[in-house]
């Protein structure tokens, strides 16, 4: 569409914002930095590694033996159980509140040379077991859990074992707010899954659609404001991981 060629705004259901698109600045000759990839190469076991069986953590903690997957309390958490302090602002302008909750670790695997791409996939069906099992434990007391990956130093992680964080707390963030906010008011006014409707729809015009098997498809959202940015969907309603069945894991 000739819309789509000149700057516009989309708009973002999810979030009830707009997004600015600037195709035009594709054409500037300067296109980004190029980094030249670097193949590092790591041992299946590090001494120094504080993720790998046996290794004493930062907080003194010895590792157990471990052989597939292992779970423990972040040793320095973004969030604390327990915290329910009041607090009175001395101006509405400078409110607050605590915020409790819990931040844990998964080790994928043993090995500190693997990702978990590289893992075989009976191996990666016991980790996605372990997330769904986290998620219906720290349910029974927060009312919001997150896990992700983050990968590399520039996004912040700061050791190469294959591992991920679990987040919980009592509070929603505020771009989970936000969401939840939209699917339900979407979800009322249309009588339809927001997300379900949406990869559908992609999936029918075949424009933004990077892969699909069976039960998944892996879409670059129309509102996308990442360069790198996709939206993996399953291809039926699915509330969180609990509910995936074993083919979708």
């Amino acid at each position: 569409m000739e819309i789509f060629a000149r700057p516009h705004r989309r708009y973002n259901p999810l979030t009830g914002e707009w997004v600015l698109v600037s195709p035009q600045r594709t054409q500037r000759p300067w296109q980004g930095e190029e980094e030249k990839i670097e193949s590092t190469e790591f041992p299946p076991y590090d001494p120094n590694c504080y993720l790998c069986p046996g290794n004493k953590r930062s907080d003194g903690e010895r590792n157990p033996d471990y052989k597939d997957t292992f779970i423990f309390t972040n040793d320095f958490p973004a969030l604390l159980p327990g915290i329910e302090e009041t607090y009175k602002p001395p101006h509405q302008l400078l409110d607050a509140k605590s915020v409790s909750g819990t931040c844990r670790v998964v080790c994928f695997s043993p090995r500190h040379n693997l990702t978990l791409a590289s893992m075989d996939l009976p191996d990666i069906k016991k980790v996605i077991d372990i997330w769904s099992a986290q998620v219906l434990e720290l349910a029974e007391f927060y009312d919001w859990i997150q896990v992700f990956e983050n990968r590399g130093e520039m996004m912040g992680c700061s050791n190469p074992h294959p591992h991920c964080q679990i987040w919980a707390s009592n509070s929603l963030p505020t771009e989970a707010k936000k969401e939840d906010k939209m699917q339900r008011q979407y979800l009322q006014k249309n009588n339809n899954i927001m997300l379900q409707e949406y990869a559908e729809l992609e999936i029918k015009q075949q424009e933004r659609l990077v892969l699909q098997n069976n039960y998944w498809s892996i879409i670059v959202p129309f509102w996308a404001i990442w360069p790198f940015e996709t939206l993996l969907t399953p291809k039926r309603h699915v509330r969180h991981l609990p509910e995936l069945n074993d083919d979708e894991k």
